[in-house]
């Protein structure tokens, strides 16, 4: 698709010389490792996808309506809970993610809940979907959810990807933690309130982040045997402006008090697996947002 980007990193040609050119191996090697993790962890419970209960969080749940008898294509799906849980509620779906591990439970679990005739799941990297996904496209909507973008370098790259996949008059829908509130450091305590975050990056300060022996972010925060992971804090201007460069229209943005992670050891439990400020609501924890490809 982008024919400036170098085959062995997945990077464009203008890349910054100093940026990893292993970010990819690293991140799915993470990724590989926290599908074991999060088959076990009560924030991925799979019991009311098998009971045909299955709901998304109540902030998706919420805004996407009604998806049955729509094409959907879930970029960056994990094992896929999401992506059957809207094929559970009528769409057909087709999840696609770089981690085998990943993919590979996702078929299983299709094969398991009866499924895999409205939910098929593609091994392959998120900068080369328009290819991989070209025998479904084009797609009535691109589902984008929680912790998904901000392990990818090229947003501008990405947003031509939704693009591509797109239908005329189909819409994209994202959402995402906040990047005003990650800011703040998600474990470090301190600062003139008990229990605060401390503070983590300045918000136009924002760019790669490396952390090494990572941990991952469910319950009881396991220790990953990775030896390393990259990520990219995008600022909120960065996503917008990346989606109109795509040609995509904004159709609203929406603000959240809740967030469906414990971004912050203070915060507390929410309805619907959530989680919120525990007194005043000092900032967003998520955004969501709908843009259209034009007709």
């Amino acid at each position: 698709m982008d024919n400036d980007r170098v085959p062995e990193t997945g990077l464009p040609e203008d890349w910054p010389e100093d940026w990893p050119e292993d970010w990819r191996i690293a991140n799915r090697a993470t990724w590989d490792e926290r599908v074991g993790i999060h088959l076990e962890a009560a924030a991925y419970d799979l019991t009311p996808l098998r009971e045909g209960r299955a709901v998304l969080h109540p902030i998706e749940e919420g805004e996407i309506g009604d998806v049955a008898g729509l094409k959907i294509a879930h970029l960056q799906c994990h094992f896929g809970r999401d992506s059957l849980t809207l094929a559970q509620k009528g769409a057909q779906v087709v999840g696609l993610d770089f981690s085998g591990a990943a993919i590979a439970t996702a078929r299983r679990l299709a094969d398991e809940l009866g499924l895999a005739e409205r939910a098929r799941f593609v091994e392959a990297d998120l900068y080369d979907a328009p290819t991989a996904l070209a025998d479904g496209a084009p797609f009535d909507r691109v589902f984008v959810t929680w912790g998904a973008i901000g392990w990818l370098p090229d947003l501008a790259g990405w947003a031509r990807v939704v693009a591509a996949l797109l239908a005329p008059g189909g819409a994209l829908y994202l959402a995402e933690g906040h990047p005003f509130a990650l800011v703040f450091d998600t474990e470090e305590a301190g600062g003139d309130v008990e229990g605060r975050p401390n503070w983590y990056v300045p918000y136009l300060d924002y760019g790669l982040m490396k952390e090494d022996a990572p941990s991952d972010y469910t319950g009881d925060f396991p220790a990953l045997s990775a030896g390393h992971e990259y990520w990219w804090d995008h600022q909120l201007g960065d996503i917008l402006t990346a989606l109109a460069g795509a040609g995509l229209r904004l159709d609203w943005l929406h603000e959240h008090d809740t967030v469906p992670w414990p971004m912050y050891s203070m915060l507390t439990p929410a309805p619907g697996g959530m989680y919120r400020w525990p007194d005043k609501r000092w900032l967003p924890l998520a955004f969501s947002l709908s843009a259209t490809k034009p007709a």
